[in-house]
This record gives C-alpha cells, sequence and structure tokens, in this order.
C-alpha cells in the first residue's frame, strides 16, 4: 500500500444506499447501538500501527515471484517496517479502474536486507489471513519474531494474507466490549422533533439524499408547530452525480412492503411549492434521481398528484387538494399489497392500484424542488 483513501471511516447509513459497509468499521443502527469492526480497520493497521507521518518508502517494492506485493518504509533513523500482501485477483477487486488479470499461489519468500539494515538481527511478525471458504478469518495476529540470518529471511506465504515484518516492538491489536445485538428499524416510528438545544442539526434516522434537512425553531408559530424539521437548501448545489432536482431524505427499513407514513407538511413558497410523504422508495446516493415508489405530493396552488417516481412524472393519480402555502396540513399514505390511499387532514383524497412500483423500500419525505418547506409529528407504522 502507497497510498490510500479510506471512504468513510466509519460507515454510519442505511446498507442498502450505495457503499453499504464501505468503511472501516459499520455502524448502522443508531436504535439499536450495533457495531462491526469490519476487516479494514485491520489491514490498516498492519502499515499504521507500525509507521507515522514522516517516514519514508523505500525504492525497494516490487511484486513477489508467484504473486502478491511488498512495500518498505523506514523512519530514517533505522527502523524498517516491511508490508506483504498475497491478495488474489477476485479479492481485491475495487470499483475503479478495472484491475487486469493475475494469479496469485502459496510461495515461500526470501527477503534480503542490505546497507544499514543488514545488520537487523530479528523482526517483529504480524499476520491477517482472509478465509473466504470456511469463512474463519485472522485479522491482526501478533506471531513469533523472525529471525534474520546474514541479512536475510524467509517467510511462508499461503494466497489472501497479509504480512507486516518490523522492527517497531509497540503494535498491540485492540479490544472493544461486545457490542449490542443487531435488530431491524422499528416497525412504529415517531419523532416530533421537539428538541430546544439538539447536538447536531439534523434529526436521527434521517439519511438526506438530496437537500438538507435540519432542527428548525418556528418563532412565528403560537401552537404545536413550534419545534420542526425544515428543508432549508433552495437551490441545486454544484455536484458530483446526477443529485435529483427534488429533495428527499429517507427513513426505515429497506424491507418494509406494507407501510403507513402520516407527516405535517408546511409550505412556505406560494409559488412553486410543494411537499410530499412517500413509501416504497428504492434508491438513494448516486442513483436518487432515478428512485421509485409511492409519492404523495400537495401543492401550493391546490392540487395533489401521486407518482411512481421521484421526478414526478410517472402520475398514477392527480386532482386538487385545496392546500395553499403557510398552512399547515397532514399527509397519510397508506401502502398494503398492490394497494395504496392517500389522506389530507383526515379525509380519503385518493385510492389507486400500485402495482408497477417495487415492493418495498424505505418511507421518505422530500419537496418538489430546492425550497424551504418544514415537517413535523413525523409517524410511520409497518407490518
Amino acid at each position: 500500500m502507497s497510498a490510500t483513501i479510506s471512504w468513510n471511516l466509519v460507515a454510519s447509513y442505511y446498507q442498502d444506499l450505495p457503499f453499504g459497509r464501505d468503511g472501516l468499521m459499520t455502524a448502522q443502527e443508531p436504535w439499536s447501538g450495533n457495531y462491526v469492526v469490519e476487516s479494514p480497520i485491520w489491514i490498516t493497521a498492519h502499515t499504521t500501527q507500525f509507521t507515522q507521518p514522516g517516514w519514508k518508502y523505500l525504492q525497494t517494492v516490487g511484486h513477489l515471484a508467484h504473486g502478491g506485493s511488498y512495500v518498505a518504509l523506514t523512519d530514517q533513523r533505522g527502523n524498517l517496517t516491511i508490508v506483504i500482501e498475497t491478495m488474489t485477483h477476485d479479492h481485491s477487486v475495487c470499483i475503479r479502474p478495472p484491475l487486469l488479470p493475475y494469479t496469485v499461489t502459496a510461495q515461500r519468500a526470501t527477503f534480503c536486507l542490505k546497507g544499514s539494515f543488514a545488520s537487523i538481527s530479528e523482526l517483529q511478525v504480524w499476520h491477517s489471513k482472509f478465509d473466504f471458504q470456511v469463512k474463519k478469518p485472522v485479522y491482526f495476529q501478533k506471531l513469533s519474531p523472525v529471525k534474520v540470518s546474514n541479512g536475510s529471511f524467509t517467510l511462508d506465504l499461503d494466497v489472501d494474507e497479509v504480512y507486516t515484518v518490523t522492527t517497531i516492538t509497540t503494535g498491540l491489536k485492540g479490544n472493544y466490549p461486545e457490542p449490542p445485538p443487531s435488530s431491524p428499524f422499528p416497525k412504529i416510528y415517531k419523532d416530533d422533533f421537539k428538541v430546544q438545544h439538539p447536538d447536531f442539526s439534523e434529526a436521527p434516522d434521517f439519511a438526506d439524499q438530496t437537500g438538507v434537512f435540519e432542527y428548525f425553531i418556528n418563532e412565528t408559530d403560537p401552537g404545536p408547530h413550534v419545534y420542526t424539521l425544515r428543508q432549508v437548501v433552495t437551490q441545486r448545489p454544484i455536484t458530483w452525480v446526477a443529485d435529483a432536482d427534488q429533495t428527499i431524505s429517507v427513513i426505515g427499513d429497506y424491507k418494509w412492503q406494507n407501510v403507513t407514513v402520516s407527516c405535517d407538511v408546511y409550505m412556505e413558497e406560494e409559488n412553486g411549492g410543494g411537499v410530499f410523504v412517500a413509501a416504497r422508495v428504492d434508491k438513494g446516493g448516486g442513483s436518487v434521481r432515478s428512485a421509485r415508489g409511492i409519492f404523495f405530493w400537495v401543492f401550493a396552488d391546490g392540487t395533489y398528484k401521486v407518482t411512481s417516481d421521484l421526478s414526478g412524472q410517472s402520475v398514477l393519480a392527480e386532482g386538487q387538494s385545496g392546500t395553499r402555502a403557510n398552512i399547515w396540513n397532514t399527509l397519510t399514505l397508506s401502502v398494503k399489497g398492490d394497494n395504496a390511499s392517500g389522506e389530507l387532514n383526515g379525509h380519503v383524497l385518493w385510492k389507486n392500484a400500485v402495482g408497477l412500483v417495487p415492493k418495498n423500500g424505505w418511507a421518505a419525505i422530500g419537496t418538489s424542488s430546492f425550497q424551504l418547506a418544514q415537517f413535523d409529528n413525523f409517524a410511520v407504522q409497518a407490518e
């Protein structure tokens, strides 16, 4: 490893979003407290525990005779660290660039130390072994030191292994308490956003995909909506992927099928204002622009529509709602099997068959464009 970008350090987002579990650790269930210390954290330790900022890579780096590679680093004060890997092709593929074919087989490798390193008599050894067949890997295990004779030492290397041999003697595999057991997202969930002094600006469990939804103190409201969740981005940002033209924040269990989603909504834009609640949302991240599901929209011009896509193009139903800006309304979307219905302020506004939508997905809230809008008393109940 000559350089790496760990993106992201901790995967704390829904696993079915793009790049699920792509972190050194995974902590994606705040409702259960479960977390997983993933293998990349130990593989990273093969380098980071035995080097420091300022160490230099030696020019004597390269490939092993039967596949694999090695790099060597020094602090230029006599310490040496060599990191060796024998990862097979199919377990090394990254998103980009394409990885050219190569083979790795078990081998005996001899390393020769020269110059000031030739006087080293012993090296500490740390070892990791991925076991993709019986699923019993070994991560960051301290082995017996290897003796250096006449400036050389030999290691027997199997496939899918990582070794560190080093003069550094301070290596330590840390420990951590047993995490709480994993559990699915609660089937009954409510949030009234009544947080006077939040530790964070975002509400827990919501995952903003486009736009930003923040806690808001609505000082102009003397009634029950003083504390709300507000979408605050009012123009499309510069993006590096095909973000949606609408804002959306997803929440819940991607496996949900039959669900009722309810939320109080408040449009602040008189011209072009629009908000939605949704169920069975199937995409996020860089694919959010093509997200499908069941989206129940109301608009400040007094209309509503039901669509099977976030872009609002595939219309399942539409009509008059009487909704206006600067007035609170309650939207309720119920989905069961191939049927769905929507209520506005407790009265059924529409019923419709929705056979051509995803069979499962997240709940969601959002707006029809980058505009100010508020949400309160969010609730979801799944079967």
